[in-house]
Protein backbone atom coordinates (compact mmCIF):
# COMPACT_ATOMS: atom_id res chain seq x y z
CA UNK A 1 0.00 0.00 0.00
CA UNK A 2 1.40 3.36 -1.20
CA UNK A 3 0.38 6.14 1.39
CA UNK A 4 1.29 9.81 1.16
CA UNK A 5 1.41 11.17 5.18
CA UNK A 6 0.65 14.91 5.27
CA UNK A 7 2.31 15.79 8.91
CA UNK A 8 4.22 19.16 9.32
CA UNK A 9 5.07 18.26 13.12
CA UNK A 10 8.85 17.23 12.48
CA UNK A 11 9.09 14.90 15.66
CA UNK A 12 5.71 12.98 14.95
CA UNK A 13 7.33 12.88 10.55
CA UNK A 14 10.27 11.07 12.59
CA UNK A 15 8.75 8.72 14.47
CA UNK A 16 5.58 7.66 11.32
CA UNK A 17 9.07 7.13 9.03
CA UNK A 18 10.18 4.93 11.99
CA UNK A 19 7.34 3.19 11.94
CA UNK A 20 7.44 2.69 8.18
CA UNK A 21 10.78 1.30 8.19
CA UNK A 22 10.10 -1.52 10.90
CA UNK A 23 6.68 -2.18 9.05
CA UNK A 24 9.27 -2.26 5.65
CA UNK A 25 11.51 -4.85 7.66
CA UNK A 26 8.60 -6.97 8.45
CA UNK A 27 7.56 -7.09 4.60
CA UNK A 28 3.90 -5.40 5.46
CA UNK A 29 3.73 -3.83 1.94
CA UNK A 30 3.81 -0.15 2.95
CA UNK A 31 5.29 2.49 1.00
CA UNK A 32 4.84 5.71 3.48
CA UNK A 33 5.82 9.07 1.92
CA UNK A 34 5.59 12.35 4.21
CA UNK A 35 4.99 15.61 3.02
CA UNK A 36 5.59 18.21 5.33
CA UNK A 37 3.19 20.77 3.55
CA UNK A 38 0.11 21.44 1.17
CA UNK A 39 2.64 22.57 -1.43
CA UNK A 40 4.65 19.64 -0.62
CA UNK A 41 2.08 17.12 -0.64
CA UNK A 42 0.78 18.64 -4.39
CA UNK A 43 4.19 18.28 -5.93
CA UNK A 44 4.12 14.25 -4.59
CA UNK A 45 1.14 13.97 -5.70
CA UNK A 46 1.59 14.94 -8.99
CA UNK A 47 4.82 12.80 -9.22
CA UNK A 48 2.94 9.48 -7.59
CA UNK A 49 0.15 7.71 -7.45
CA UNK A 50 -0.84 6.58 -3.83
CA UNK A 51 -3.70 4.62 -2.55
CA UNK A 52 -4.33 6.26 0.62
CA UNK A 53 -3.34 9.88 1.29
CA UNK A 54 -3.57 10.97 5.05
CA UNK A 55 -3.85 14.42 5.95
CA UNK A 56 -3.34 17.03 8.54
CA UNK A 57 -5.58 19.65 8.66
CA UNK A 58 -3.65 22.54 10.36
CA UNK A 59 -1.05 23.03 8.10
CA UNK A 60 1.42 25.97 7.90
CA UNK A 61 0.78 26.49 4.43
CA UNK A 62 -3.21 26.28 4.32
CA UNK A 63 -4.97 28.42 6.86
CA UNK A 64 -8.41 27.00 5.69
CA UNK A 65 -8.96 23.66 6.46
CA UNK A 66 -11.83 22.89 3.81
CA UNK A 67 -9.14 24.33 1.12
CA UNK A 68 -6.27 21.83 2.41
CA UNK A 69 -9.02 18.63 1.79
CA UNK A 70 -10.20 20.31 -1.18
CA UNK A 71 -7.25 20.51 -2.94
CA UNK A 72 -5.39 17.48 -1.89
CA UNK A 73 -9.03 15.27 -2.75
CA UNK A 74 -8.60 16.83 -6.50
CA UNK A 75 -5.64 15.48 -7.40
CA UNK A 76 -6.48 11.96 -7.99
CA UNK A 77 -8.09 8.86 -7.46
CA UNK A 78 -7.30 7.78 -4.05
CA UNK A 79 -8.50 6.94 -0.21
CA UNK A 80 -8.56 10.03 2.11
CA UNK A 81 -8.17 9.83 6.17
CA UNK A 82 -8.13 12.45 8.34
CA UNK A 83 -5.96 12.54 11.06
CA UNK A 84 -5.90 15.96 12.83
CA UNK A 85 -5.82 17.49 16.27
CA UNK A 86 -8.33 20.19 14.94
CA UNK A 87 -11.34 20.53 16.60
CA UNK A 88 -13.15 20.22 13.44
CA UNK A 89 -11.82 17.06 12.30
CA UNK A 90 -15.44 15.14 12.32
CA UNK A 91 -17.12 18.04 10.62
CA UNK A 92 -14.85 18.00 7.67
CA UNK A 93 -15.00 14.23 7.00
CA UNK A 94 -18.47 14.54 6.67
CA UNK A 95 -18.37 17.60 4.34
CA UNK A 96 -16.21 15.20 2.32
CA UNK A 97 -18.57 12.27 2.30
CA UNK A 98 -21.21 14.32 1.54
CA UNK A 99 -19.82 15.48 -1.75
CA UNK A 100 -18.69 12.05 -2.63
CA UNK A 101 -14.70 11.70 -1.86
CA UNK A 102 -13.40 8.24 -0.96
CA UNK A 103 -13.03 9.40 2.68
CA UNK A 104 -12.34 7.00 5.60
CA UNK A 105 -15.88 7.67 7.68
CA UNK A 106 -13.90 8.14 11.12
CA UNK A 107 -11.30 11.36 11.54
CA UNK A 108 -8.89 10.22 14.17
CA UNK A 109 -7.36 12.96 16.68
CA UNK A 110 -3.59 13.06 16.39
CA UNK A 111 -3.70 13.04 20.22
CA UNK A 112 -5.05 9.38 20.02
CA UNK A 113 -2.31 8.19 18.16
CA UNK A 114 0.77 6.52 19.96
CA UNK A 115 3.22 7.02 17.28
CA UNK A 116 5.60 5.35 19.74
CA UNK A 117 3.70 2.03 19.73
CA UNK A 118 3.78 2.02 15.70
CA UNK A 119 7.75 2.08 16.14
CA UNK A 120 7.84 -0.36 18.51
CA UNK A 121 4.93 -2.54 17.12
CA UNK A 122 4.96 -1.73 13.75
CA UNK A 123 1.81 -4.19 13.29
CA UNK A 124 -0.07 -1.77 14.81
CA UNK A 125 0.77 0.63 12.20
CA UNK A 126 0.16 -1.92 9.31
CA UNK A 127 -3.61 -2.58 10.94
CA UNK A 128 -4.08 1.28 11.63
CA UNK A 129 -3.30 2.17 8.37
CA UNK A 130 -5.56 -0.68 6.93
CA UNK A 131 -8.31 0.41 9.05
CA UNK A 132 -8.28 3.39 7.36
CA UNK A 133 -8.95 1.44 3.96
CA UNK A 134 -12.70 0.38 2.32
CA UNK A 135 -13.54 -3.01 2.92
CA UNK A 136 -10.61 -3.71 5.42
CA UNK A 137 -11.23 -4.79 8.50
CA UNK A 138 -11.10 -2.42 11.46
CA UNK A 139 -8.75 -4.74 13.78
CA UNK A 140 -6.59 -1.52 14.71
CA UNK A 141 -6.59 0.38 18.36
CA UNK A 142 -5.58 3.93 17.51
CA UNK A 143 -3.97 4.41 21.12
Amino acid sequence: MKVLWIEDHARAGELLAAAAAAASRKRYGIDLVIATSLMDAERKLRLERFDLVVIDLMLPDSTDEDTTVTRVASMGKFRVAIVSASERREEVMRSMISAGVNCAPKAVGKEELALGDFVRRPELFRDFLHSLMPGEPSTAKAG
